[in-house]
């Protein structure tokens, strides 16, 4: 059977495709074989190298959750400021006037197109030559710095394409029964996009969340990933153990964000399919009946 889309497959191809997936899922089992022997000779999965995670509470409270705590710390500070500060840019980006067209477009397009780590090192240097923050907590601002400019950007992208995409006929609608540009915004134009933008929102959140991972490396930023180095050296070189717990907790950790997502925006276009309220049958017949008289 054929559709518009694909022609159905005869029975030689399906003979074919039954022969790459057995060849796939062997050579699928001989890599996950080979990696499984390669850690077990050197010793990777032996029970030693993951007891610490399991059996005790020390490698926990010492590396793993103060490292976790300042992850989500960064990742949730640099949420709140830039999803604002995104949606900001991205409606002056769409301003009549042009005095505040462009700059909001030269902002976006300049911090968009610098790497986040530079933004961050570039903050550390900032706040390190201008401004009385302590060492301590340098850099903290300077990764929150960089994720905020950085993303900032990238969701004005997101919000600006996500009004565009509606059609023209819901502005000429609103400006028809004589709501202002403002009012066309806010009330019209932004509830509906943002059912639209939400995937592409979360995943720049998500963004955020791995992106932590940069100031640890190069700023000293004792994140989650910042705390594999110390936690493995104190434990006997148990590096594979210890990358595969942080690497589950980020998985984890966007794994919630995403389902939140996703539960969030069907609860929204639930809401948008609702029929208003319902009017008592008494309610309907006065109305009939007056339309009747009059």
């Amino acid at each position: 059977m054929s559709s518009v889309l694909y022609d159905a497959q005869g029975p030689r191809a399906k003979r074919r495709n039954v022969v790459y997936t057995i060849v796939f899922l062997l050579a699928l089992a001989g890599v996950v074989w080979w990696v499984y022997q390669s850690l077990s000779e050197k010793g990777q999965l032996d029970w030693e190298k993951w007891k610490p995670f399991f059996s005790g509470s020390e490698a926990w409270t010492t590396y793993i959750l103060p490292g976790l705590k300042n992850t989500l710390i960064a990742a949730a500070v640099s949420m709140v400021v830039a999803l604002p500060l995104g949606a900001f840019f991205g409606i002056a980006r769409l301003s009549d006037h042009a005095w505040v067209r462009v700059p909001a477009a030269v902002i976006v397009e300049f911090f968009r197109a610098i790497p986040v780590l530079i933004l961050m090192i570039f903050g550390n240097a900032l706040f390190a030559q201008y401004s009385n923050v302590s060492s301590d907590d340098r850099p903290l601002y300077a990764v929150v710095t960089g994720l905020v400019l950085y993303n900032a950007s990238v969701l004005a992208e997101i919000v600006r394409a996500g009004i565009l995409a509606l059609p023209k006929g819901q502005s000429e609608a609103a400006q028809a029964i004589g709501l202002r540009k403002t009012q066309t915004m806010t009330s019209i134009l932004l509830p509906q996009a943002v059912t639209a933008m939400l995937p592409a929102i979360v995943s720049q959140l998500v963004v955020i969340v791995k992106d932590t991972a940069l100031g640890g490396a190069i700023l000293t930023f004792p994140e989650l990933l910042a705390a594999v180095s110390p936690m493995s050296s104190y434990y006997g070189a148990n590096t594979i153990a210890s990358f595969t717990i942080v690497a589950l907790i980020y998985v984890a950790l966007n794994f919630s964000l995403t389902s939140f997502a996703s539960w969030l925006e069907r609860r929204l276009r639930r809401a948008k399919k609702s029929t208003g309220a319902v009017l008592a049958p008494a309610a309907v017949a006065g109305a009939e009946s007056a339309g009747t008289a009059a």
